[in-house]
């Protein structure tokens, strides 16, 4: 006998509710419509079967033979369901029209939008695209300011054709009174040209320091115009006015400088000193898991030079892989961090 659980919300217009659809399944089985006989074995009253009998004849899912209306077949529910579904499928098309129409007009205005923000000068944002250019631009700024330069210059070695440029220009700087500060890697202290540099200017006023590791290279000019390296392996620059974004440069020169120790010779310093110094560093960049290249771009060292110091290393250690050479490093303590210079924040 079939059951139907009479307890159930509000019809959905156009879909067949519990009792219609046990009835359906009923005359399906049957073959024929006998309401009383569908009534009992369902448990509806007469008055429920007539009402499930009306609803599901007005979907069509129920239809009187032809030679017999008093007799209700069943009909093929997925015909019934594509004639309830056309116009609900007619309005989905006309609105996925509507909405393709709506996208296409907006697509239309991108063009125009993105032409006007490569003209806003807002944006603070500007690319020098050679070594022409980059020095036209650093002479400019060097000549308009006025307060202070802050620099981060990367590499144990500068050439001594940039350094004989940049002197004139830093010369004047600071006789106009403004402050130059600069940062270089450690390995700079053994470069002769970088030596007589730093002495010539540091007499004059400039500042110099220098750190194992750097983030990049910048140059600041009154904190306000903000020179850094265009990605990949080009000589150009990008030139930032946007004044958020030269502020945030600026605190990352602040925290390096804070951290940096006073320039100095290294021979003064002494060489073995300095150089276990530089060991210690790659050695830590070696258990770290960085490559050859990775490491002599971060302490500002030739490929070459690197490669030497890190075999050496590993002879020294006893190791024969970067891994090994990190834990042996490890349990002799020369990861441990070494002694830091006092270094004041001006």
């Amino acid at each position: 006998m079939f059951t139907v659980n009479k307890s159930r919300s509000p019809e959905t217009p156009g879909r067949p509710c519990e009792t219609e659809v046990a009835l359906y399944r009923w005359v399906a089985e049957n073959g024929r419509m006998d309401a009383a006989l569908a009534a009992r074995e369902l448990g509806l009253t007469m008055a429920e079967l007539e009402s499930a009998v009306t609803s599901l004849t007005d979907l069509g899912l129920l239809r009187p033979e032809s030679d017999d209306p008093a007799m209700l077949r069943p009909v093929n529910p997925d015909l019934v369901a594509a004639v309830v579904t056309t116009s609900i499928e007619s309005a989905i098309r006309t609105q996925q029209a509507e909405l393709h129409t709506i996208r296409e007009h907006f697509a239309n205005l991108r063009d125009h939008y993105r032409k006007s923000v490569s003209r806003l000068p807002v944006l603070g944002i500007e690319i020098l695209p050679g070594p022409q250019e980059v020095r036209a631009a650093l002479t400019m700024a060097s000549q308009q300011c006025a307060h202070e330069v802050l620099a981060c210059q990367p590499g144990g070695s500068r050439s001594p054709e940039v350094l004989q440029e940049a002197l004139p220009r830093d010369t004047a700087m600071l006789a106009r009174g403004v402050r130059i500060r600069t940062l270089y890697h450690h390995t700079a202290r053994f470069n002769g040209p970088s030596q007589e540099y730093v002495a010539t200017l540091s007499a004059r006023g400039a500042e110099y320091r220098t750190r194992h590791q750097l983030f990049g290279r910048l140059i600041v000019f009154d904190r306000a115009l903000a020179f850094i390296p265009q990605a990949g392996d080009t000589w150009g620059a990008v030139v930032i006015r946007e004044p958020s974004t030269v502020s945030y440069l600026c605190d990352m020169f602040e925290q390096e400088w804070s951290q940096a120790t006073p320039f100095s010779n290294a021979a003064a310093d002494g060489l073995d000193l300095v150089a276990k110094d530089i060991d210690r560093t790659i050695l830590r960049l070696l258990a770290a898991g960085m490559k050859d290249a990775t490491i002599a771009r971060r302490i500002g060292m030739s490929l070459r030079t690197a490669r030497r110091h890190i075999a050496d290393i590993m002879e020294t250690l006893g190791a024969e892989s970067r891994f090994q050479a990190g834990v042996l490093a490890a349990r002799q303590g020369l990861l441990d961090e070494e002694p830091q210079h006092s270094a004041s924040v001006d």
